[in-house]
């Protein structure tokens, strides 16, 4: 993971994003401005560290429904609400979606800072978990196709017999498959394989 960590202003008042982006800069964030929800959009981040201050009501795309859509696209971007018009309710479902707070304008300067810093520590941690599973993803894809189907068999408890039977090969070809499964994905044991697969979703149903 690299790149500079980017503050996402959107926001319909543009002054307050000035002001927004000018507080964020001289605290040494790197911003970057959207008037919409739908700037945002078109606009979209690709893969950086960041965050997002959005507000609650804006012409076009409101706050939540930017919050929606994004989810549905895989974001993984932190958003912190900042809104003259909220309310408990609102920050009750902002936080239920996922959002990493919910802040009222004018918000002071601690308050924000504290906000941001929470989430951009877990937008870290999101960004290297997705790291690992890419990883462990490229790792599966590696295999062939025998070694892929062995690996779907065994990491679901079957018996190297039971595997051999079932793709009509002999016991000592399982094994071999295995070893080279095993060693592709650089685990010991049979419980860091089944981990993998888990995390993988290959063990679902």
């Amino acid at each position: 993971m690299t790149g500079v960590s980017v503050i996402h202003v959107v926001d319909d008042d543009a002054s307050f994003r000035t002001s927004m982006s000018r507080l964020l800069q001289a605290k040494g964030y790197q911003t970057a401005l959207y008037a919409s929800g739908d700037a945002f959009l078109e606009r979209l981040p690709a893969g950086e560290a960041g965050c997002i201050l959005l507000d609650l009501q804006m012409a076009g795309v409101q706050g939540f429904e930017l919050q929606e859509q994004l989810a549905k696209l895989g974001n993984i971007l932190p958003i912190i609400f900042l809104t003259a018009h909220g309310d408990i309710r609102a920050g009750v479902q902002a936080i239920k979606a996922g959002a990493e707070d919910f802040l009222p304008k004018p918000v002071s300067p601690k308050a924000l800072f504290e906000c941001v810093e929470r989430a951009l520590a877990r937008n870290a941690a999101q960004r290297q978990q997705q790291d690992r599973l890419s990883a462990m993803r490229r790792l599966v894809a590696s295999f062939t196709p025998r070694e892929a189907e062995v690996f779907a068999l065994f990491v679901k408890g079957k018996l190297n017999k039971q595997i051999a039977h079932e793709l009509g090969t002999t016991v000592r070809t399982i094994k071999a498959h295995r070893h080279a499964v095993m060693t592709k994905l650089d685990v010991k044991s049979v419980a860091e394989a089944v981990s993998i697969a888990e995390r993988l979703g290959m063990l679902a149903g």
